[in-house]
């Protein structure tokens, strides 16, 4: 976590002196600023680095919120806003037993038992803060083509909800999991895709997005059928689809 946090004060860090670099250009006398926003589809999985754990199955989500873009350069730009990121997560495949959700308060005392075999299917809300750098071209008719990276960004957690399936008779959905969900989500990422001016001011973005988890998003608190504490890290990845305005 020590090297994200210093990852991300480094790359504020040039930010920093890319804006002061323009603020001495007599060139340039304002920046641009744009804002729009999104409304784009995404599916999501999840991954550990536990052999005993795995991927098995993903979500299709959304994330809804405002986009900001303040241009330094005519064709660089510091990019953030405020998503709110609707159904993340996936499954994952216990090949152990155990009690994997002890913080939470669940449907069935017995669900705290589970057998070898069950599969863990997780749907988290979060309210999302990126930040990142994009670059675009010059315009070729009504077309700008542009990139994203790095981009990274911060999840708040709103809400968890989870799925056992599996276990016969016990099957069970939507059980409120929040308690043993991490309350942060640190990713990273990358993108492109092209701006469509749609008049003089507005213009349509669309574009593909990559997302890779850094932080774990289980708070480690599960323990193994013969007895030991479940400590896997959890990460999410994502693919978004980007459909957006700006003005």
């Amino acid at each position: 976590m020590k090297k994200i946090v210093l990852g991300i004060i480094y790359f504020l860090g040039l930010s920093i002196l890319a804006q002061a670099q323009y603020t001495q250009d007599n060139s340039v006398n304002n920046g641009e600023l744009r804002l729009g926003f999104q409304l784009s589809p995404s599916v999501s999985w999840l991954s550990t680095d536990d052999k005993a754990i795995n991927g098995n199955g993903s979500v299709v989500g959304m994330r809804l919120g405002m986009m900001g873009e303040y241009y330094f350069r005519e064709n660089y730009a510091l990019i953030s806003g405020v998503n709110f990121a609707f159904n993340q997560g996936g499954t994952l495949l216990h090949e152990e037993g155990g009690n994997f959700w002890s913080k939470s308060e669940l449907s069935d005392t017995a669900l705290t038992a589970l057998p070898g075999g069950v599969n863990l299917k997780y749907h988290i809300q979060y309210i999302e803060v990126p930040l990142g750098l994009k670059m675009r071209t010059k315009e070729f008719g009504y077309i700008r083509y542009f990139a994203e990276i790095p981009l990274f960004s911060l999840g708040v957690k709103v809400q968890a909800r989870g799925d056992i399936k599996g276990t016969s008779r016990l099957d069970t959905e939507r059980e409120n999991i929040k308690k043993d969900v991490n309350l942060f989500n640190v990713n990273w990422g990358f993108g492109g895709g092209i701006h469509y001016a749609l008049s003089e001011d507005t213009a349509f973005v669309g574009g593909l997005y990559y997302q890779q988890g850094v932080s774990d998003i289980t708070d480690d608190s599960g323990i193994k059928i013969d007895g030991t504490q479940e400590k896997s890290k959890a990460v999410i990845q994502s693919i978004t689809l980007r459909i957006g305005i700006l003005f």
